[in-house]
């Protein structure tokens, strides 16, 4: 499709979708979307359950194995940018008056952790909501994430930031949709001598949850999104989101032989008959390892990448280390060794076409990493059918080191019996 192709879809100025919220701000939006009988409230009141049940973690048949994720030294030249982040940590607590640093302060292990979320609409205020902070405290919260990731996952951070400050003008509604629709929290104290600790910003489109203890880093979950997919006007014009992820994805379709290719397809519609009920979620649509499903079953499905042909094999590969570039160096090094560790138990299957111009859903899966990727129907462009200009993806940890709990529980065990 061409360029500005997601302008064809634009509702009119006078449609209600658009003109009943103009002029609505984040904390009058959170309260018409909460209301009954309106599919953003059913959301909601399906999700509100989910976050405050004991946090377990993700596995592929419902049990945890305490074993995957054991906490030991970061290797040489693999530590995680902690005194950085750390100053950068207590800059962005200086910026803040007294009721900031109250509010954006969490024990390590908070339940908070779990309220992140990527609709427009705020489900949770958790820490300070920077649309409404001064400059300097933006500044201060930006830095802190730049301090933290890797340049390649500071820049992502940021387009998904600008895209959505971006959809904002394109439909006239920046109240709800602007560059700084996100919530900032801090979890335990920013310390750069071993003690865990982390961070966490989330809003639409946009979700990451960072902790480090003893020099490692764990990162995510992470949802990043886009709607629309490419920034085509201003001073951002010529971004746009995804296309490694989705280049990717379908190269490794190409490399399968057609029997593989076969059994990596689970269904091959975005919306199937052969589909169960509730496979396609209303708001989540084929993710299943989005917000609120941390303790989520999720069989594996589709084809073995240990079975596949090497190319389809680094195909995949290069997709798992495209979703983790967040990671600063060092870090990502650590990941991809644990994930490669594990390629025997690692799937990949896929939902929809997989030609130049379809659009698709696809998994890597193991029982330490699940990547996904879903092409999405309009929320802001007026369609009801997934296409290419809205883009989902998610990365967890499974058995229990999202938010890097895992290392935390051990931490706490080993230290503060």
């Amino acid at each position: 499709m061409s360029s500005a192709a997601y302008r064809e879809y634009l509702f009119p100025p006078d449609h209600p979708r658009i003109a009943d919220l103009k002029g609505v701000d984040a904390y009058a939006y959170r309260d018409i979307a909460r209301a009954e009988g309106t599919f953003t409230g059913e959301l909601i009141r399906g999700w509100q359950p989910l976050y405050q049940s004991e946090f377990v973690g993700v596995t592929e048949d419902g049990t945890l194995r305490p074993d995957l994720h054991v906490l030991t030294p970061a290797r040489p030249g693999e530590q995680a940018p902690v005194a950085a982040m750390a100053a950068a940590a207590r800059e962005l607590l200086d910026a803040l008056d007294e009721e900031g640093r109250a509010r954006i302060s969490h024990p390590v292990d908070a339940v908070e952790w779990q309220t992140w979320a990527n609709p427009e609409f705020m489900q949770f205020d958790t820490g300070v909501r920077l649309e409404f902070q001064p400059p300097e405290v933006r500044r201060a919260a930006l830095a802190l994430v730049e301090a933290s990731l890797s340049p390649e996952g500071y820049q992502e951070v940021r387009t998904m930031m600008r895209v959505n400050g971006f959809l904002g003008e394109v439909v006239g509604l920046e109240g709800i949709l602007n560059e700084f629709s996100y919530n900032v929290a801090l979890y335990g104290e920013p310390d750069p001598h071993g003690s865990p600790w982390g961070w966490q910003l989330f809003g639409h489109h946009c979700a990451v949850n960072c902790l480090v203890v003893d020099g490692r880093m764990a990162l995510g979950p992470i949802f990043l999104g886009a709607e629309p997919n490419e920034i085509d006007a201003g001073p951002h014009a010529g971004t746009t989101a995804f296309t490694e992820r989705i280049a990717l994805g379908r190269q490794v379709m190409a490399a399968l032989p057609p029997e593989q290719r076969r059994a990596a397809t689970v269904y091959e519609r975005m919306v199937d008959p052969a589909m169960p009920e509730g496979r396609v979620h209303p708001g989540d649509e084929r993710h299943l390892a989005g917000a609120f499903q941390d303790n989520r079953v999720i069989p594996f499905e589709g084809v073995r990448v240990a079975e596949m042909p090497e190319r389809a094999r680094e195909a995949v590969m290069a997709v798992v280390e495209e979703f983790v570039r967040p990671l600063p160096a060092g870090p990502r090094a650590a990941r991809m060794r644990e994930i490669r560790d594990r390629l025997d138990e690692t799937w990949f299957c896929w939902i929809g076409g997989h030609g130049p111009d379809d659009v698709f859903y696809y998994r890597v899966q193991s029982p330490v990493v699940i990547a996904e990727l879903d092409h999405h129907c309009g929320v802001f462009l007026d369609y009801d059918s997934p296409k290419p200009f809205h883009v989902h993806t998610v990365l967890r940890t499974p058995h229990g080191n999202d938010y890097g709990r895992a290392w935390v529980r051990q931490w706490q065990r080993g230290r503060h019996r």
